[in-house]
């Protein structure tokens, strides 16, 4: 598989494009896509949007004009076959005149499959899997784990001093991280199509659950606060219940249940911000895919502790979980982690997502 120099550098800005709109898409896949001119030279770039918008190829081609015939195209999904809202990107690729493309992570639905196979019999040359590993684990993770598991992609969000709590003795926890790690926990939230906790937390601390830009002010597009409330416990004068952002109460029994329930609203993406207690549920259903620690350089030395009994009596069992980076945030530290192994017997190491 010959890929150039030209095309790599187009597959990574693809990525970031795909990450750019992440969040913002569900139920369809955050693409990136770029295109190159007979000379290699990047003519134009797109992200799909939000569903009923134009695909990522076709914000391209429209951004590259006539400079796309006989050029490539570098797109992280494969190029669609299907009529869905909008047309198939593989006869807008056509109609362009594109005469190669690449593509880092073939189409694993039957429904839009057949994009590649298409462009071979109209002559455009085809290359797949170019860079698929990092495609996977990047931006198409979420879309990926809720084609091949039908649930939503899990991360797990938590803040907590650096002996494991996220609560004093007292039940104080405002505010353990300074301020950058807060601002990261808004920019996180706006990456994911709904935000999950269970009504301790909404009891306790009352949070509204909302993203604010670096300003302050509230994003435009807000995800849906879900309460996990079996007993109905939630007032109506909770701040989950403002207009602020639109808000489902579920009474779902357990994780799995939930995730099929949201899978069915078209989320794809959820961030878990409940406590200890709901956290260790689902880690022990083995539905976390991704853990964003916070860690402040703080001891309490007691408090409530950063996660519930997971069920393991022994270090053999123990969940591990590898680092996928860790980057200084004011005074704190982020850690964002996956498990290379769930208590629930699934292995994510060998899945890309």
């Amino acid at each position: 598989m010959s890929v150039s120099d030209a095309e790599r550098s187009g597959m990574a800005r693809a990525r970031e494009l795909g990450d750019s709109v992440l969040g913002m898409t569900s139920p369809n896949p955050p693409v990136g896509a770029v295109i190159l001119d007979l000379d290699g030279e990047p003519v134009g770039e797109g992200a799909t949007a939000p569903p009923g918008g134009p695909h990522a190829e076709v914000a391209a081609l429209a951004q590259a004009g006539g400079r796309a015939r006989g050029g490539t195209a570098v797109v992280t999904l494969e190029p669609c076959a299907h009529t869905g809202r909008t047309g198939p990107c593989a006869d807008a690729l056509l109609a362009a005149g594109v005469a190669r493309v690449v593509v880092a992570v073939p189409e694993p639905t039957g429904l839009a499959g057949g994009g590649a196979e298409r462009l071979r019999v109209a002559g455009v040359d085809v290359v797949l899997g170019v860079e698929q590993a990092e495609a996977e684990a990047g931006a198409l993770a979420s879309w990926l784990t809720a084609v091949r598991e039908h649930r939503p992609f899990v991360v797990w969000k938590v803040a907590a001093t650096l002996d494991g709590r996220v609560a004093a003795a007292d039940g104080t926890s405002r505010w353990i991280t300074g301020e950058h790690a807060r601002a990261a926990v808004h920019r996180l939230r706006a990456t994911c199509d709904a935000i999950v906790v269970g009504s301790g937390t909404a009891l306790t601390d009352d949070p509204q659950l909302t993203v604010r830009d670096a300003g302050g002010r509230p994003a435009a597009r807000q995800p849906l606060r879900v309460v996990i409330d079996r007993r109905g416990r939630l007032p109506a004068t909770a701040r989950l219940r403002d207009d602020a952002a639109p808000t489902l109460v579920s009474r779902a029994p357990d994780p799995a249940a939930l995730l099929a329930e949201l899978y069915d609203r078209d989320v794809r993406r959820v961030l878990l911000e409940g406590g200890p207690t709901l956290a260790a549920a689902f880690l022990r259903a083995g539905l976390v895919d991704e853990a964003v620690v916070h860690l402040a350089p703080t001891f309490l030395g007691a408090g409530v502790p950063l996660v519930g009994d997971l069920g393991i009596s022994t270090i053999a069992d123990a969940l591990t979980l590898a680092i996928v980076d860790v980057i200084p945030m004011g005074r704190d530290v982020q850690l964002r982690l996956r498990p290379t192994r769930h208590t629930g017997g699934r292995h994510h190491a060998d899945e890309g997502s």
